[in-house]
């Protein structure tokens, strides 16, 4: 036999068919049913191309003209099924039956013809296509042709679809499906098996990536749920705390205004990104969320505390990052919850020390409860209480910067004070919606 440039394409199409056949099998992404489907479909290519090859190598001998018509019957009636056994790896329904009917007819087609040479015949030179050939060549070409739209059906049930892929394998199938219909040059299986692993890869990659909008969809609805827990808890915890109506929208918001102008001003560059201000701002709601295990004796009593009553009232910040951390396992990732455990413990923490539960100071208290000790304390000065009336805004101000160093953080209360108008609108917004 002679080493030919259709040999080496042949041997290298077969290579690449039990490849293709291998990786399917071995693919976690499909099912059982999906796996024989491919399988099927690289396997049938591979039998069809080996029979031809064995038809046209260029080793030929008479004495095989029995084993060779039967060979290529058999081949005659396989090809044509590769577009329903593809199809049926796509998910299209029906297919086994669709392929059995054609697989069915086209042999029946080949016992007819074979004995008299009406589609193929060999003789002592070779062999050769008969009148009726073109029957083999309809069936032949209508098979690509189902298997094209077959990638336009199964493209629909997807959110992508590539155009080019599609029109990609029309070019490949037509380089040799052209050239065996006109100038009998036998590379059309070479062609299809290229074709095939092309659908492959395009099939994949539709199912990849609405893997992946369903795992972004997936996150959003977990975000989403996240957010409703935490507001409603947070609105739980506020109509408990008769003191406190809108302190949780306000603080959250002051949480998210600071983060940002601390951000754009290059403070804590190495901690302050846009996830850590997003998880800020989605966890800030709940940094009271320890005055749940607080009896409503204290917390909704209309005056201020005793010194006794104060200290129980601290004891809510001491358990509030095991509460939180309770309330989020399971709907949270664990940054979430360490931010949401560092918020409610360590929120009343002081700079210089001295503060609760646990008299942390400067940068040993985490930067997301320094915000918002900036944010609570705020806010607590600037709105009513039973035991006193707001102070004037300005009044707060200072008051937040006479403490920088002491009970804030220097830095954070620097941008802070930068961006003074920003925290007058947001409590003068808030404030009309709470009116």
């Amino acid at each position: 036999m002679e080493f030919t440039f259709y040999t080496a394409a042949t041997i290298l199409l077969i290579v690449l068919m039990v490849a293709m056949t291998i990786h399917v099998l071995r693919y976690s992404g499909f099912n059982k049913e999906q796996k024989a489907w491919f399988a099927a479909t690289f396997g049938s290519i591979t039998f069809c191309a080996l029979a031809e090859f064995a038809v046209h190598c260029g080793v030929y001998d008479f004495s095989f003209k029995i084993p060779l018509t039967i060979l290529t019957v058999l081949q005659f009636a396989i090809a044509p099924c590769f577009a329903m056994l593809f199809a049926g790896a796509l998910g299209l329904r029906n297919q086994g039956k669709i392929a059995f009917a054609s697989f069915g007819f086209c042999l029946l087609i080949g016992i007819i013809c074979a004995p008299f040479g009406w589609e193929f015949y060999f003789d002592a030179e070779g062999y050769h296509r008969g009148v009726a050939f073109l029957v083999y060549e309809i069936t032949y070409i209508a098979s690509l042709i189902y298997i094209v739209v077959a990638l336009f059906l199964v493209g629909k049930k997807f959110h992508h679809r590539d155009s080019s892929t599609i029109i990609m394998i029309l070019v490949v199938l037509a380089a040799g499906v052209i050239p065996m219909t006109l100038a009998s040059m036998h590379i059309a299986y070479i062609a299809v098996g290229i074709s095939a692993c092309l659908c492959y890869v395009y099939y994949n990659d539709l199912v990849q990536q609405d893997i992946r909008d369903e795992l972004v969809q997936n996150q959003e609805h977990v975000s989403a749920m996240q957010t409703q827990i935490i507001a409603r808890l947070a609105n739980l915890i506020e109509s408990r705390d008769t003191e406190t109506g809108g302190h949780v929208a306000r603080t959250s918001a002051y949480c998210k205004l600071l983060a940002e102008d601390s951000q754009k001003d290059g403070v804590y560059a190495d901690t302050i990104d846009k996830d850590f201000i997003d998880r800020l701002y989605a966890v800030a709601p709940i940094h009271d969320v320890g005055k749940i295990l607080v009896s409503d004796k204290i917390l909704r009593k209309p005056g201020k505390l005793t010194p006794e009553e104060f200290e129980e009232m601290k004891k809510h910040a001491a358990s509030g990052g095991d509460v939180a951390k309770r309330i989020l396992t399971g709907i949270a990732d664990d940054a979430s919850m360490q931010m949401a455990y560092d918020i409610a413990t360590y929120h009343h923490e002081r700079w210089g020390g001295g503060g609760y539960p646990h008299g942390l100071q400067g940068e040993e208290i985490p930067l997301s409860a320094r915000i918002m000790a900036i944010a609570d304390v705020f806010d607590a000065l600037v709105s009513k209480r039973c035991y006193k009336e707001p102070i004037p805004l300005d009044e707060a101000f200072h008051i937040i910067e006479s403490d920088s160093g002491t009970h804030f953080d220097p830095k954070l209360v620097e941008v802070f004070l930068k961006n003074k108008d920003q925290y007058v609108a947001i409590n003068a917004s808030l404030a009309d919606k709470e009116g």
